[in-house]
């Protein structure tokens, strides 16, 4: 029977290692790199920052642009996930020159991009236009639906939020009353360590309820003046109706030209096996 090296994929080996190395040419994360360094204007990005002469350093929008981008492209869509590959995988600790930013941090750069972003896609059309990348023949605009980090759990108008703070605070008056004849009885120490989380529990998230409410005293207003459901976890994101359900996201445009939709097409027919589509007619 042949005989083999023993491959083993769990084990750890200290090396020197050049990031430079690691983004190599006609990669992804080597075009990604350049476009974001040499093509695009981050003015919009850097403005937000007032540390100048005081303050502490901050992160640079490049770096966490290459980070979201590149981990978008690879199917990373939590933060918590993005700074793990930054800490984890080498090639998102090249493309970040091992900055490792902390999940709140690479969220709210996500969450915050706003009006800077539309001006950076308008500027990777330009690029793409110029390397000859996009057609120019037509230009296909549609809505789009996006998923956020947020959570569903977390949204709903300022009088939801108080009736669930007040049911919070009520369950917890209970709690405590009966830890307290319990107190006096004598009880099992378990059952007693159980309440007492379930008070800490209650009570931390009706504190957070009602420090959103403070911070937020008028509901979102819609098109209409209609009250819209707020996010105490992203306020810009809302509840969305899909073909898969409700996601908490945001509304966002897509824009793709013609020899993109060709492709699609393409690859739609073959996926189908076409003996004849329509486009070829």
């Amino acid at each position: 029977m042949a005989r083999f090296k023993r491959v083993d994929y769990q084990q750890m080996k200290l090396v020197p290692v050049s990031f430079k190395q690691q983004i190599l040419p006609g990669s992804f994360e080597y075009a990604l790199s350049y476009l974001i360094d040499h093509e695009l204007d981050l003015s919009g990005f850097e403005a937000r920052f007032c540390n100048d002469e005081v303050g502490a350093p901050a992160y640079a929008p490049a770096v966490l642009l290459k980070i979201v981008l590149l981990a978008y492209s690879k199917g990373l869509t939590s933060s918590r996930d993005i700074e793990a590959a930054c800490r984890e995988n080498v090639v998102f600790m090249a493309i970040s020159a091992d900055s490792a930013p902390h999940f709140t941090t690479i969220a709210q750069f996500i969450s915050t991009l706003g009006e800077p972003i539309a001006e950076l896609f308008a500027q990777v059309l330009v690029v793409c236009s110029r390397q000859g990348l996009i057609g120019r023949q037509m230009f296909a605009i549609d809505g789009v639906k996006l998923p956020s980090n947020a959570s569903k759990a977390k949204s709903g108008t300022r009088a939801q939020f108080e009736r669930e703070a007040a049911k919070m605070e009520a369950g917890l008056a209970k709690i405590i009353e009966r830890h307290r004849d319990n107190d006096t009885r004598g009880f099992e120490p378990e059952k007693g360590a159980r309440e007492q989380q379930q008070i800490e529990r209650l009570r931390r998230e009706a504190g957070k309820i009602r420090r959103w409410l403070e911070a937020n005293p008028e509901d979102r207003k819609g098109a209409k003046n209609s009250v819209r459901q707020s996010n105490r976890s992203n306020n810009e994101s809302a509840k969305m109706a899909t073909n898969k359900g409700v996601i908490q996201g945001y509304t966002a445009v897509a824009a793709v030209d013609r020899s993109w939709l060709r492709l699609r097409l393409m690859e739609w027919a073959r996926s189908r096996s076409c003996c004849c589509p329509w486009w070829r007619r």
